[in-house]
């Protein structure tokens, strides 16, 4: 508890003392003695202004700030009601209960908050930056981009960057929820706000404080509270009209029947008062967001950030999901497999391939030189003309040369038999006669396949996979993942076109995510309803454009989120109508007379304690 908590709770135990010895006295006939009710006023005004004085102050302080209708206001005016009708005790334990319901609720947003405030805690203090053989402490900020840190033993990483010298296990259980620590060794990239465990690091950045992986994830968490679901908008503005209206019926409750009716004035205003406790709207303006934020927070703790309710309500309704093949479903570690020659020895044709790649930094070109296995003489390259979504024609050793798909082939107008081996094939051509091809296939990431089967077990209707890869390796790979439609062989502008066809067909409240790791995504994250981006290995255009992020590459935890999703959006539906019927039940007995002020002490400050009590299971990561 806080020290603000501490200072509640002694205010509670002491007007609590207060009451029971002042109820005792009442019961057994001690305060009958006592004629004046003006001194049985100050009697009573003791215990209330023990327990209620901030209440009052508030009401007050906010009235005078236009701000008039809100649940100070409406304790304030049942209590002071209750006083005018010598309705003492009764004017007691409505504030006394109510404050006890505030201090509950200030424990369980306490609780919900500590999930996300577990993240503030990544940011580290200081980085330990070397200069000539010595090491000062300097804060982040001032560390630039090549700079040598040292991590010691237990200290957070500070900045992002590769490890220039040592070997160490890095806990990364505050950012991805995982408690296996990972091995670092030089050469090895390493992200801000882990923890360095066993040896001394030293890192060579290659970021700014700014833009480094903690300082994104503190903005993210920052700002999740500030993207409200459709229903926080809507008991935000439920609260806004309701309030003045049930105010309203009760001035008109104590003012109109005596009127008409004639006489029993302190009957109706005592009517009035009761109206007035059941009316509060705690129950919902509490519970609602907090269940909100007990689910964003349940999704961090097992390393997922979603930026905003919003995004979790949108999550809990994903009925479709699109992932990019390469990255995402499957580990982008391309291997040559196959070397198909047509025109000219194997060695050449690999020879070929890797001097037409020998400039490329992309990882299937990459793989090309693996394969090939010797240093790519580029004196022999001359120039080159790269053709997006096709390949490239370059000059080596003054005959054209194209390395590409199969659409380069056609588009140059050199015959080709289409390889229908499973993988990414690499067309090699010289002088305008084909050559052959080349095989490159990728392996699908470990759990990407119980991912999909997950997703399909906890309701998702389809799962879908773009790529820009052949048909024949796209097929291979949905087949072996359990992928229901696959759209091959799509330039990066293609994906936002057939994204927008899949968006056309979705009906009703139904909503489409995607997710995806590469700087090419960005435009298809933002399109979608939903877009999830890896937040380990991904880039950093698709993070900032994501909604959800996964910070471990585990695509096996978007089916948890769609559970804690759903989880959350169940149990907020529960307090809104277990809230409303309760309230609206117990006005009407208040309205006619039938219920008392302890019937609406329960149904306000009851309803609120059950309904904070159900919202606080959205904190748990399971059923």
């Amino acid at each position: 508890m806080t020290k603000k908590q501490n200072k509640m709770l002694i205010r509670i135990i002491v007007t609590f003392i207060l009451f029971v010895v002042l109820m005792i006295c009442e019961h057994t006939g001690m305060l009958d003695p006592i004629e004046n009710t003006w001194i049985l006023f100050v009697i009573y005004l003791i215990p209330y202004l023990v327990i209620g004085y901030d209440i009052v102050y508030k009401a007050v302080r906010n009235i005078s700030h236009g701000q008039i209708f809100d649940e100070n206001f409406l304790m304030m005016i049942a209590t002071f009601g209750a006083f005018g009708v010598k309705e003492y005790s009764e004017a007691v334990a409505v504030m006394l209960f109510y404050q006890v319901g505030e201090l509950f609720q200030g424990y369980a947003v306490g609780k919900s908050r500590q999930s996300i405030s577990d993240m503030m805690d990544i940011c580290p203090e200081y980085a330990n930056l070397e200069v000539d053989g010595k090491l000062e402490q300097v804060d982040p900020d001032d560390v630039e981009i090549g700079s040598i840190i040292v991590i010691k033993p237990g200290e957070r990483i500070p900045l992002d960057g590769v490890v220039a010298e040592g070997e160490s296990l890095i806990d990364t259980a505050a950012l991805t929820g995982e408690s296996v620590p990972r091995k670092a060794s030089a050469g090895d990239e390493i992200i801000s706000g882990c923890v360095n465990g066993s040896s001394t690091l030293k890192v060579r950045t290659t970021k700014e404080f700014d833009d480094s992986t903690v300082a994104k994830i503190l903005e993210l968490v920052e700002n999740a509270s500030s993207k409200k679901a459709k229903m926080e908008n809507f008991i935000t503005k439920f609260a806004r009209y309701y309030t003045p209206i049930v105010t309203i019926g009760a001035a008109l409750l104590a003012v109109l029947p005596p009127l008409i009716l004639g006489g029993g004035w302190g009957e109706w205003i005592q009517r009035a008062c009761i109206f007035l406790v059941i009316s509060c709207p705690c129950a919902l303006v509490i519970s609602v967001p907090l269940g909100f934020f007990g689910g964003i927070g349940a999704a961090s703790k097992i390393g997922v950030l979603v930026k905003g309710s919003n995004y979790l309500e949108a999550v809990a309704e994903m009925t479709t999901i699109v992932f990019d093949k390469t990255g995402t479903l499957t580990k982008g570690e391309f291997k040559v497999q196959e070397i198909l020659p047509v025109s000219c020895g194997k060695e050449e044709l690999l020879e070929l391939a890797a001097l037409g790649e020998g400039y490329s930094t992309h990882p299937i070109a990459g793989s090309i030189k693996e394969a090939y296995g010797k240093e790519v003489d580029l004196n022999r390259i001359g120039q080159a003309e790269e053709i997006a979504g096709h390949g490239i024609c370059i000059s080596i050793d003054g005959k054209e040369v194209l390395v590409g798909n199969e659409k380069l082939m056609k588009a140059r107008g050199i015959t080709c038999t289409p390889c229908e081996k499973a993988g990414t094939i690499v067309y090699i051509a010289q002088s305008g006669i084909y050559a052959g091809a080349i095989v490159i296939s990728d392996t699908v990431k470990d759990g990407a396949k119980e991912a999909i089967r997950s997703m399909k077990q906890v309701g998702v209707k389809k799962c879908v996979m773009l790529t820009g890869d052949g048909y024949g390796a796209a097929r291979a790979a949905a087949e072996e993942l359990g992928i229901d439609e696959i759209y091959a062989q799509l330039l990066p502008g293609d994906k936002v076109e057939k994204v927008e066809e899949l968006l056309a067909g979705q009906k009703g409240k139904e909503k489409l995510a995607f997710a995806g790791d590469g700087i090419n995504d960005a435009p298809v994250l933002t399109r979608v309803d939903v877009g999830i981006a890896m937040g380990s290995m991904g880039s950093d255009a698709a993070i900032e454009a994501a909604d959800v992020v996964l910070m471990d590459d585990d695509v096996r935890k978007i089916a948890q989120v769609v559970k804690i999703s759903r989880k959350t959006l169940r149990i907020v539906k529960q307090n809104i109508v277990f809230a409303l019927l309760i309230k609206a039940l117990v006005l009407l007995l208040g309205a006619f007379g039938v219920a008392n002020m302890w019937e609406a002490v329960f149904a306000d400050v009851g309803v609120s304690v059950i309904a904070i009590l159900n919202a606080m299971r959205t904190l748990k990561t399971t059923d």
